[in-house]
């Protein structure tokens, strides 16, 4: 270092000059004269090979699995004692760790010191819960349900049932969707179709649907907004319309009167057969003799769910001689239902229990006097078994469009046709035609 000095002192009189030429001759003597030796160049700059700091956080990411519960996914990665009751302390007053459901999917970041950084868990297609490490804040962890963001869009679909697509699930399976829409079409019109046994051969429908969307990916319906279905030579049109003040969408006619009726025409959505008629004189597969059967009986494989037919409560829930398990429900004006033979009751089936129109209350099984999976169906009205098939035609419709709303009903209705006529600027999805 002291040559570096002697040098500079040397060429003191090269600055004085104040010429450019030769103070940059003197800089590169006096560089050359510093690099007296080799100075060492790290090895990856020897090899090419890059240099890579370790993170200081992991992520794992996965499904709930059966049994797991949120105490046991925090032990099992080692998150135990103050830091595991300070996380449980935040999470009970914003979401209940029973609510966990096993495929779900949630994602934990972990430090490499052991401490949680961040907790997310799917909830469903609305929102998600979501924890955060909070170093400086006055608790360890805040928590919070974060909804989704997602994108609504109108699509339209025609469809056709003919040999090929005998039924509206496989009709609606050819233009791209799935059996959720013919579960919400089913609904809108099952006061006017049984889809399980009025469909023919050259019915038609249209329907304007809402889609969501996050970050590009479809995920669920929202509301029908208008539906038209041809079906054995007669066009039912449907419509969406909220009426101010309530929290759904309810469906009415062209002329504003309602689309539900006091009961459905099936307790049963899809895919059955009727295999045997309201009779008073029916021979019994079972004992061997001509005795009443005063319901009707639809094959269907076991395990089917089985609706409610209208609101009403639950009479009895039980197993009843050779009925099998059996509900019982009451409902206004009269009338009772009755659903025989089933495999087992859904959740809250239970004396007084208040069931709504269209509610799952049991599974199809073959349970007391039966030959094989069926659901026995009856109605009970002032104390005497009617005929199903035929009384639901005596039913009068739901309440109509309150008449200081008709206006606004029409406006959304001419809307709506409008859209379904011409659906070229419809959402992401354009019209797409069955066969």
């Amino acid at each position: 270092m002291s040559s570096v000095f002697t040098r500079l002192r040397r060429f003191r009189w090269l600055f004085s000059c104040g010429s450019t030429l030769v103070l940059l001759v003197a800089l590169t003597v006096l560089v050359s004269s510093c690099v007296d030796r080799e100075i060492p160049l790290p090895a990856s700059y020897a090899t090419g090979s890059d240099v890579f700091l370790k993170a200081d956080t992991r992520t794992v990411e996965d499904v709930i699995s059966r049994r797991a519960t949120l105490a046991s996914l925090l032990e099992h990665h080692a998150i135990t004692g103050n830091v595991a009751h300070d996380f449980f302390e935040i999470v009970r007053p914003v979401f209940n760790p029973r609510r966990l459901r096993v495929g779900n999917p949630y994602k934990m970041v972990l430090a490499n010191d052991g401490v949680l950084r961040r907790f997310e868990y799917h909830i469903d297609n609305d929102q998600f819960f979501r924890v955060k490490h909070v170093p400086s804040g006055p608790a360890l962890y805040e928590a919070e349900l974060v909804p989704y963001v997602k994108d609504q869009v109108e699509a339209v679909v025609r469809g056709l049932i003919d040999e090929q697509n005998s039924s509206l699930v496989a009709a609606l399976g050819d233009t791209g969707e799935n059996v959720n829409l013919a579960i919400l079409m089913a609904e809108i019109f099952s006061g006017e179709i049984d889809f399980n046994n009025d469909l023919r051969r050259g019915d038609s429908f249209d329907v304007l649907f809402e889609k969501y969307y996050r970050e590009g990916q479809f995920i669920g319906y929202g509301d029908v907004v208008a539906a038209e279905f041809h079906n054995d030579g007669r066009a039912i049109q449907a419509f969406g319309f909220r009426v101010p003040g309530d929290d759904i969408v309810q469906y009415y006619n062209a002329e504003g009167r309602s689309m539900k009726r006091l009961f459905l025409k099936s307790p049963l959505r899809f895919e059955l057969r009727i295999t045997s008629r309201f009779s008073y004189r029916r021979f019994h597969p079972v004992l061997g003799t001509h005795r009443p059967h005063l319901g009707v009986d639809y094959g269907a494989p076991s395990g089917t769910p089985v609706v409610s037919v209208a609101n009403g409560r639950v009479v009895s829930a039980g197993m009843n001689g050779s009925s099998g398990n059996m509900v019982r429900l009451r409902h206004t004006n009269g009338y009772e239902t009755y659903y025989l033979h089933l495999s087992r009751f859904a959740e809250g089936m239970r004396s007084g229990a208040r069931v709504a129109q269209g509610q799952t209350i049991g599974y199809v099984g073959a349970t007391g006097f039966a030959t094989g999976p069926h659901l026995d169906y009856r109605i009970r009205k002032n104390g005497t078994h009617v005929n199903p098939l035929l009384e639901h035609r005596n039913l009068p419709p739901g309440d109509p469009v309150p008449s200081e709303h008709l206006k606004a009903f029409f406006t959304a209705r001419n809307r709506a046709l409008n859209r379904m006529a011409d659906p070229g600027d419809v959402g992401r999805a354009p019209i797409v035609l069955a066969r």
